[in-house]
């Protein structure tokens, strides 16, 4: 009988749906418009070119390089694999969702096990750090200072996220003696290891890169229609309007947090927040990503919750004496 009610629970919502998208055409179709312009404008140029290269670094062992150099790190502040030294570097550069990509990647080269892979997703959760210094700070805050903190704390909360989960797993200990050597011979080892001509390689990455991009667009579609129907349907004030966004869609929630009359430090506050959430839109685009291996994505969701509360508590604590320093 459960199964039966939810299965009528699940019709009526998609029915729903359905009956919203015929009635609020207009408002939904803008939804879909600015998805496409979120994805061409921001997402894709972001995330491709990195996705792309993460791809060739792969195959010519920048994964041996960077776990030999960052070893000592991996091994002994986050006892992990040191393999997992390229997903955090590359996570840092690139910003989420290709944390779950790179993982995913190390994972199904049995670089990493599934619970070294679970665990480096739950600290290498970055945000674009040019979409922090450019959108957020000049586009939605407006303010260069209070964006590069923004950035700051939500580096440096992952980095505490690292600390507290490091011994939800701890991985085979390592000797964790640094030789540049060794480094640059496990590259070439590696480079000599791969078969395929570079015409190969490159086709190869340009194909794995594009999939997990429509995967990101679908997904962003999907949830700022979620975010349309929600507005249109519950009578929210502006203020909660925008923080149920951003926890559900992040980009749209920013936009509109930016667009409140409240403080500079309250929407900083909810920025660093929802930011190191990542949304809900975010959360299904790695699942997707990670939807055919063992890597579970409870330790992700339950690090993004620590992420989002310790990010908005360092905020209000330090926020005034960054702005007063500088």
């Amino acid at each position: 009988m459960k199964k039966i009610l939810i299965s009528i629970a699940i019709m009526v919502i998609l029915l729903f749906v359905a009956f919203e998208i015929l009635t609020e055409s207009e408002s939904i179709l803008n939804s879909v418009i600015f998805s496409f312009s979120i994805w061409e404008s921001n997402i894709f140029p972001s995330l491709f070119p990195f996705f792309v290269l993460s791809e060739l670094l792969v195959c010519y062992g920048f994964v041996e390089l960077l776990s030999e150099l960052l070893k000592p790190i991996m091994n002994k502040v986050f006892k992990i694999n040191s393999n997992a030294a390229f997903v955090f570097v590359m996570s840092m550069i690139s910003g989420f969702p290709s944390n779950a990509k790179y993982t995913r990647e190390l994972y199904q080269k049995g670089l990493l096990n599934a619970e070294e892979a679970s665990k480096v997703l739950t600290f290498s959760h970055f945000s674009n750090p040019l979409f922090i210094l450019g959108t957020i700070s000049v586009t939605f805050l407006k303010n260069m200072e209070a964006g590069i903190f923004v950035l700051i704390i939500h580096y440096i909360t992952n980095i505490i996220i690292g600390l507290l989960f490091r011994n939800y797993y701890i991985s085979k200990k390592e000797d964790t003696k640094v030789s540049l050597k060794k480094a640059i011979l496990n590259m070439h080892d590696k480079r000599l290891k791969n078969t395929q001509t570079f015409g190969q390689t490159i086709t190869s990455a340009l194909l794995n890169s594009i999939h997990p991009l429509l995967l990101i667009l679908g997904t962003v579609t999907m949830f700022l229609i979620v975010t349309t129907i929600i507005d249109n349907t519950l009578n929210l004030n502006t203020y909660y309007q925008s923080i149920l966004n951003g926890f559900i869609e992040m980009t749209q929630g920013l936009k509109y947090v930016s667009q409140l009359a409240i403080p500079l430090k309250l929407k900083s506050i909810i920025t660093v927040m929802i930011l190191s959430f990542g949304g809900l839109s975010v959360h299904m685009q790695v699942i997707s990503i990670l939807s055919d291996t063992k890597i579970k994505y409870l330790p992700f969701f339950t690090a993004r919750i620590l992420h989002s509360a310790i990010a908005g508590i360092l905020i209000y604590l330090l926020f005034d004496g960054w702005m007063s320093l500088i």
